[in-house]
C-alpha cells in the first residue's frame, strides 16, 4: 500500500512540476510564434499599403479588392525618373531652379544646341523619364504579385480581408480611406487555444483591432498599421 502511496505521490509531483514547466513555457512559445508570424505579416501589409497609396494617386481611390490592385500593379506604368547631377550651390544662388535646368538640357537635345548648358554648367545634369510596370517601380520585377492577397503564415490558408470606404474629417471635407488586416483567429487559430482567447479579449476589451491591420474604414489614421 505504501508502495502504491509513493508512486501515485511521484506521479502527481511529476504532474504538477509538468504544469509549472508548462505555465511558463507555454505562453513564451505563443509569444516567439506569434512574433514570427506577425513579422512576415506586417511586411506584407506594407506592401498593401504601399500600392494602395499608389493606385490612389492614379485613380483618385483605392482599389476596392486585390483582384483590383493587382491588374494595376501587373498593367499600369509609373514615370521613373532617372537623375543625374545635382544643381550647386553657386548656379542656385544664380537663381538656377531643377525645372529651369531641366529646361535647358531638354532643349539643347532637341535642337543640338548646348551654348546653353555650357553657360550654366550642365554638362552632367539630367532628369530622364521611363516609364516601368507599377510592380517594378514599387517592388522588384520578381515580385509575386499574386501572392499579395495570402496570409504568409506556413500551414495558414487564408487571405486578408480589405475593405474602403469615404467617411467625413473633422474640418468636413470627406476622406477616402482603406484598410486591409487579419485576425489573431486566422494566423493564430492553430497555436494554445486559451492563450489565443486571452490575446483577443485583451485587444477587444481595450477597443482595439483583434489582430494586425494598416488603415481604417472607421477613423482616419494616415494608413497606419496598427503595430506602428
Amino acid at each position: 500500500m505504501k508502495i502504491v502511496i509513493n508512486i501515485l505521490l511521484g506521479a502527481a509531483i511529476g504532474l504538477l512540476v509538468y504544469v509549472c514547466v508548462r505555465s511558463i513555457l507555454g505562453p513564451m512559445e505563443f509569444d516567439a510564434e506569434r512574433a514570427v508570424r506577425e513579422s512576415a505579416i506586417q511586411a506584407r501589409l506594407i506592401d498593401i499599403r504601399k500600392a494602395q497609396i499608389e493606385y490612389k494617386n492614379v485613380h483618385g481611390v483605392h482599389a476596392a479588392n486585390f483582384e483590383e490592385l493587382g491588374k494595376f500593379l501587373k498593367e499600369t506604368k509609373l514615370p521613373f525618373v532617372v537623375k543625374e547631377g545635382v544643381l550647386s550651390d553657386a548656379q542656385l544662388e544664380k537663381g538656377l531652379t531643377e525645372k529651369q535646368a531641366v529646361s535647358i538640357v531638354e532643349k539643347a537635345r532637341k535642337t543640338g544646341k548646348y551654348d546653353d548648358v555650357k553657360k550654366w554648367g550642365l554638362e552632367h545634369f539630367s532628369r530622364d523619364t521611363f516609364w516601368v510596370l507599377a510592380k517594378d517601380t514599387l517592388f522588384s520585377k520578381s515580385y509575386n504579385v499574386d501572392s499579395m492577397a495570402i496570409v504568409p503564415v506556413h500551414g495558414i490558408d487564408a487571405r486578408f480581408l480589405m475593405d474602403t470606404a469615404t467617411i467625413p474629417s473633422a474640418s468636413g471635407y470627406t476622406v477616402k480611406v482603406f484598410e486591409c488586416g487579419v485576425k489573431y483567429d486566422t494566423y493564430l487559430k492553430d497555436l494554445d487555444r486559451q492563450l489565443l482567447i486571452n490575446l483577443k479579449d485583451k485587444a477587444i476589451k481595450m477597443g482595439k483591432y483583434d489582430g494586425l491591420r494598416v488603415g481604417s474604414i472607421t477613423e482616419i489614421n494616415n494608413n497606419a498599421g496598427n503595430w506602428e
